[in-house]
C-alpha cells in the first residue's frame, strides 16, 4: 500500500478512535487491528498506539482547559497511583499475550454498560464512607492500561463515576489526565524494548489527536446525555469485538 494512503487511513481511524476515546472508551478496538493489518506484530502494535493515545490526551486535556474545564491537581491525585501500575503493566504486555484476558474484558464491559445505566444517588455512599478507595482502583486500572489499554476508558469512567460520584462530563475532563499520566512510562516501556513504530504511531497519533479535540469540545457543549449514548454503543460494539461475534 502506498505510504501517502497509509498514513491517509490512520489519519481517518485515528480520528474515530481519538473521538470515542476522548467521549467514551474503546477506540483501541480499532487501531490495533489496523496496525496489525499493516504488519505489526501485537506487541508492536500495542506499543505503537501508545504514541496516539498520549498525543491524543494532550489535545483533548488542551480542548478542555480552553472551555475552563480543568482540575489539574484532583486529577494529579488520581493519576499518580496508576504510575506504578502502568509500568508493572506495560513490562507485562511485552512479555505474554492477551487473549483469555480480553475474553474477560467483554464481560467487563457488559457490567460496565449495566453500572452505567443505573440511577447515581447525589452523594456516593462509598465516597463518603470509604475515599481511599479510589487509590487501590487507579493502581489496578494504571495496571490495566499499561497492559493492553483497549477499554481502559470504560473502567476509569466506571470507576470514577461510581466513587466520586461526578457527572460524566467531569469524570471524562480526569480520565483523560490519568490516561496521559500512566501513558508516558508505559510508552517509554515500549520505547526501550524496541516495540515503537514511529512513523505509524505518529501518522495514527495525528487522527487520534483531532477526533479527541473536538470529542472534548463537544461533550461540553451538549453535556452528559450525549456521552452516555456513545459510551454505551461503544461499550457493546468493543463488547462484541472481544467476543469474536464481528
Amino acid at each position: 500500500m502506498d505510504d501517502i494512503l497509509i498514513l491517509l487511513l490512520l489519519f481517518v481511524v485515528g480520528s474515530v478512535a481519538g473521538f470515542l476515546n476522548v467521549m467514551a472508551g474503546g477506540g483501541s478496538t480499532l487501531t490495533l487491528p489496523l496496525l496489525i493489518f499493516l504488519g505489526l506484530n501485537p506487541t508492536l502494535a500495542n506499543g505503537t498506539n501508545r504514541v496516539a493515545i498520549f498525543v491524543q490526551n494532550i489535545a483533548a486535556i488542551s480542548s478542555f482547559k480552553k472551555e475552563n474545564y480543568s482540575e489539574f491537581g484532583q486529577s494529579m491525585k488520581m493519576a499518580v497511583f496508576t504510575l506504578p501500575g502502568g509500568i508493572i503493566g506495560a513490562i507485562t504486555a511485552v512479555k505474554i499475550g492477551d487473549e483469555t484476558f480480553k475474553m474477560i474484558l467483554g464481560i467487563v464491559m457488559i457490567a460496565i454498560v449495566v453500572n452505567m445505566l443505573i440511577p447515581k444517588k447525589k452523594k456516593s455512599e462509598i465516597e463518603a464512607k470509604r475515599p481511599w478507595l479510589i487509590y487501590p482502583v487507579m493502581f489496578l486500572i494504571g495496571f490495566y492500561g499499561g497492559f493492553i489499554q483497549v477499554g481502559v476508558g470504560f473502567i476509569l469512567m466506571a470507576a470514577i463515576n461510581y466513587l466520586k460520584s461526578l457527572n460524566l462530563v467531569n469524570t471524562n475532563m480526569h480520565k483523560v489526565f490519568i490516561v496521559l499520566i500512566y501513558t508516558i512510562p508505559a510508552l517509554l516501556v515500549f520505547f526501550i524494548t524496541d516495540n515503537v513504530d514511529w512513523k505509524l504511531g505518529l501518522g495514527l497519533a495525528a487522527g487520534n489527536a483531532f477526533g479527541g479535540w473536538w470529542a472534548a469540545k463537544l461533550q461540553i457543549k451538549k453535556g452528559e446525555k450525549l456521552v452516555r449514548y456513545v459510551m454505551i454503543v461503544a461499550i457493546l460494539i468493543m463488547a462484541v469485538k472481544l467476543f469474536g461475534i464481528v
